[in-house]
């Protein structure tokens, strides 16, 4: 087959420009991006060796090995993996078919500084272009295993790319570089240095499983203190064997002391292709009768794709150090997908399947035994480390809740480490057990208000009495919060109550105002009150006097069991389709607006100005908690009208 030339993408272009014109200040971590995939390859073909998968392959010496060649000014990472055939070298190397990369394009230009955009890369799949910051071109070269014929990918990263098949191609990937001048003061280092690729590797792949052999003859390293880079390399007559760069050791596999925090971010960065540090590092080992060793880490952010459906879930499964997979979802419940880490397991079958795995009673162990662990290493961090929490709970609280609808399980726990905004203070959230350690005498309910944001909740007429009367409110403003609240039901004995639902009277216990009184005001507004529910039809289920407003004439509110319309909102997201629920329409007794449509309704024998005046009450109760009146149109001109009226 003839050489092809093809474009690249819009958004591959614009990502090959930010990478040849490098704003990044870190540019060894390409290799560390190349020795990374020539891993993964390694990892698949052994795995697909075990599985009979893959039966002409050659899996007698499986290794990464790097060459370099000062003359030429070339360096090549080369493995013999699973390799790729011509249609997934277009498909993966040819085009960025990542969804994410628009997303990172985005997120980069509004990034406020450098290191701030280097960070960004690692999250959104696109390692392997990180070469074009070292690189005035790259190669690749590669045969599948099992096949007889190669591919080579050529690009100078300006627009195109060349396919072409080849023959006598080894097993697996090489990837060239023909690398830039070097530049130390921009910190592009001279990459055929010998002592260089040591250092990276040492410092990034030290625990990579495969062997990394560099082909280069040893020398002894420069100072980079003097000159930032090392000498011509050293002639010899004899030909000297690889040379092993790294240890090999993993990481899970050693004790605590034996490891230092260095080791364990970088692991984290190679699983997780997030360039940031962890922010915790979770360590299990579990032995008896089912053994089994897990080093699980969480991320100092949400990726991006976090409540997407796409979003690939789950740790890397190991058995006796041997992988199995990369997303392995059965081990952690899904309230936990963010969380990243190794699994390694030391009785599991190595033929193991995704079916497999969710009727394993051993799996059914380490899941629940995982969950537990992540959710008493976060309980630790609130009272060791409140800022670090804090950050959890920003960037994760949201999904953390969903367990509290599906994990009953570890609904306390759950519970435990979860926090929320509150009128309390508008800085700090709380805790349940805070919540309940400041409950007013006489107070039996939590009480808590659902909303799109903490000013909207906060301006809700809902709140107004509650606020008249210095009474704790949680103000929520996940979506999932529409749910949780309704499967818990209770905290500690105190029923969870929404301030938007069923009847609430704050003044029950008050005796300054007393039965009789109240008893009086109901049977003055008993007229008006069913006049009203009969005028509105069917757009209300009940008109009644209320109790939690002070300020504003009326609200909305949702019978004590019935869906919110956030919630109805919610479930036809997701296609479900819900019928629609009446709501009730509340009216304050003390507002003026009400006392003179009361005043009007026993006074006048023509109602038909009231009858809009009331369509007009509910349209603004509508409005008053961020919704909208049934007709628009109708409700701007009844208040237009009115509005000429009053001139």
């Amino acid at each position: 087959m003839p050489t092809e030339t093809f474009e690249f993408q819009v958004e591959a272009r614009q990502l090959l420009q930010l990478m040849i014109h490098s704003i990044y200040s870190n540019k060894d971590v390409f290799l560390r991006e190349l020795v990374s995939n020539a891993s993964d390859a390694l990892d698949k073909l052994r795995l697909a060796a075990l599985r009979d998968e893959a039966p002409d392959a050659d899996v007698s010496d499986l290794h990464i090995g790097i060459e370099a060649d000062a003359e030429a000014r070339t360096l090549t990472v080369r493995d013999n993996g699973i390799g790729m055939s011509r249609d997934e070298v277009a498909d993966l190397i040819g085009t960025i078919a990542n969804s994410g990369t628009a997303k990172f394009l985005e997120q980069l230009k509004q990034a406020d500084d450098p290191a701030g955009a280097q960070n960004l890369i690692g999250q959104f799949g696109v390692g392997f272009y990180s070469s074009f910051m070292a690189a005035d071109e790259v190669t690749l070269v590669t045969r599948r295993a099992g096949e007889t014929q190669g591919t080579r990918w050529s690009s100078r990263g300006e627009g195109t790319y060349t396919l072409e098949s080849v023959e006598d191609v080894p097993q697996g990937t090489a990837i060239t570089l023909h690398l830039k001048p070097a530049d130390p003061e921009n910190q592009l280092h001279d990459y055929t240095s010998p002592w260089k690729i040591r250092e990276i590797v040492k410092r990034y792949s030290d625990f990579i499983t495969w062997p990394i052999r560099m082909a280069a003859a040893p020398v002894a390293p420069a100072d980079p203190a003097e000159s930032g880079e090392a000498g011509a390399p050293a002639e010899s007559a004899e030909p000297v064997a690889p040379e092993t760069l790294n240890s090999m050791k993993a990481l899970w596999a050693r004790s605590r002391e034996e490891v230092k925090d260095e080791e364990y971010h970088e692991l984290y960065k190679h699983i997780s292709h997030d360039w940031n540090d962890p922010l915790e590092t979770i360590r299990l080992q579990a032995e008896g009768t089912f053994e089994y060793q897990a080093l699980l880490f969480v991320p100092a952010h949400a990726p991006h794709d976090l409540f997407t459906q796409g979003y690939k879930r789950g740790v890397q499964l190991y058995v006796k150090r041997v992988f199995i997979m990369d997303d392995c979802e059965a081990l952690l419940p899904s309230y936990l997908r963010f969380v990243k880490g190794v699994v390694d397991a030391q009785d599991l079958s190595l033929n193991v399947s995704r079916e497999i795995l969710q009727q394993d009673r051993h799996i059914q162990l380490m899941h629940r035994r995982l969950a537990k662990k992540v959710l008493s290493s976060v309980k630790d961090m609130m009272g060791a480390a409140p800022e670090r929490y804090a950050t959890f709970w920003r960037e994760f609280g949201a999904v953390v809740k969903e367990g509290l609808v599906t994990d009953s399980d570890n609904r306390d726990a759950l519970l435990a480490v979860s926090s929320f905004a509150t009128t309390h203070d508008a800085a700090e959230p709380t805790t349940l057990a805070q919540y309940v350690e400041r409950m007013k005498d006489g107070q039996d309910d939590v009480y808590f208000m659902t909303g799109e944001s903490r000013e909207a909740i906060e301006n809700s007429p809902h709140m107004e009495a509650f606020r008249a009367k210095g009474i704790e409110v949680l103000l929520l403003t996940d979506p999932v919060d529409e749910v949780w609240t309704d499967s818990v039901g209770e905290y500690q004995g105190k029923r969870l109550r929404s301030v938007a639902k069923g009847e609430i009277d704050l003044d029950a216990n008050d005796t300054d105002e007393p039965a009789e009184s109240r008893e009086k005001r109901d049977e003055e507004y008993a007229g008006l009150l069913a006049w009203m529910k009969e005028q509105l039809g069917e757009d209300i289920k009940d008109v009644r006097l209320s109790s939690r407003l002070t300020v504003s004439p009326a609200c909305l509110v949702s019978d004590a069991h019935d869906l919110t319309p956030a919630l109805e909102n919610l479930y036809r997201a997701m296609g479900q389709e819900v019928p629609r629920t009446q709501r009730i329409l509340e009216l304050n007794p003390d507002h003026t607006l009400v006392k003179g449509l009361n005043r009007a309704f026993k006074d006048r024998e023509d109602r038909t100005p009231l009858a809009e005046t009331a369509e007009l009450l509910y349209g603004l109760a509508a409005l008053a908690e961020g919704g909208r009146p049934k007709e628009p149109a109708r409700f701007v001109q009844l208040l237009a009208d009115r509005m000429e009226q009053a001139l």
